[in-house]
């Protein structure tokens, strides 16, 4: 039978959660976080999607990309919150294999959209700020909306590759993950075959996805950066900056925490750290961003206080 189940692809067929150990007090403690931030998560994000489709003024390439961030961190925060809670609450521990290879290709493929999704707005506010008097014909809406379902295709085709030769791996046992979701490190660290090829992968996938769309990030700031220094008033420079303000303050919450997790030659030892970076990442940052964008972004301050007004 375990030679039967080795040649099929696994010899366990489903994965237990350990989430965050400790007692019951502790982990409802933290559920009552986790479901806090999950709820003002999805109200902060949906909030933005119906401003800007409600706000005619709001109607340009830069908060259509906003609409798309936000309606990726509802998905991307929906992956995981929900399960992490059965988690910690004892009635959903365990989850199967094929649910987890899901849950993995899931995340990580809306982490690789929204590390494209961020360079394409640095590349947005670049054409903006160093092509003021071009940015209309530059980034028009055909522009914008090719960028953006490239951001969406590039992301899950960029895990595709990893997703299928994880689920080629062999689990002979333990079964215990360390964590409150199915991740790279965690999977590698159970598998009893070998797993150079998904650490390569791993990598090299990082690589690609997460330093490339940063280098296009920062070799972005760095004109818009050269270009606010040549204007000439304080005033100026001041609204130059403000239109990216937010984007950039977002950009160094998502890329320090991505790049601690997954751009490294093979797994980390220490899964208890990445389960920390991955509360932060997957729960923390997409809480952020739209409290963020609407506290540092005075025409979404402005859309908001119109619409509050009307009501």
């Amino acid at each position: 039978n375990i030679w039967k189940d080795m040649t099929n692809g696994t010899s366990v067929e489903e994965f237990i959660l350990l989430g965050f150990p400790g007692t019951w007090q502790f982990r409802v403690s933290f559920v009552v976080v986790f479901a806090l931030v999950y709820t003002l998560t999805v109200i902060g994000n949906a909030s933005i999607i119906a401003l800007v489709w409600r706000s005619s003024n709001l109607h340009t390439p830069m908060y259509f990309f906003l609409c798309n961030l936000s309606f990726l961190e509802i998905w991307y925060t929906t992956g995981v919150v929900p399960k992490a809670i059965g988690v910690m609450l004892g009635t959903s521990q365990t989850i199967s294999f094929s649910v987890c290879i899901l849950q993995l290709f899931f995340l990580l493929s809306l982490g690789s959209t929204e590390c494209f999704l961020l360079s394409v707005m640095a590349y947005d506010r670049y054409l903006a700020i160093c092509y003021p008097l071009r940015y209309s014909s530059l980034m028009n809406s055909v522009l914008s909306v090719r960028l953006a379902l490239s951001s969406w295709l590039g992301g899950f085709l960029a895990i595709s590759l990893l997703a299928f030769l994880t689920s080629r791996l062999t689990f002979c046992g333990p079964d215990v993950i360390n964590h409150f979701l199915c991740d790279i490190d965690s999977c590698l660290a159970l598998s009893c075959s070998d797993t150079w090829p998904v650490e390569l992968a791993t990598f090299l996938t990082s690589l690609i996805v997460v330093v490339a769309s940063c280098v296009v990030t920062l070799v972005s700031y760095m004109y818009i950066i050269s270009s606010i220094l040549r204007i000439q008033s304080a005033h100026g420079r001041k609204k130059a900056f403000s239109t990216c303000s937010a984007h950039l303050s977002v950009v160094t919450i998502w890329y320090g925490s991505t790049m601690f997790l997954y751009v490294k030659p093979s797994a980390q030892n220490s899964l208890d750290l990445n389960k920390i970076v991955n509360t932060f990442n997957t729960m923390v940052t997409p809480l952020l961003n739209p409290f963020i964008y609407t506290l540092r972004n005075k025409e979404v301050k402005l859309a908001l206080g119109r619409a509050f007004r009307k009501k």
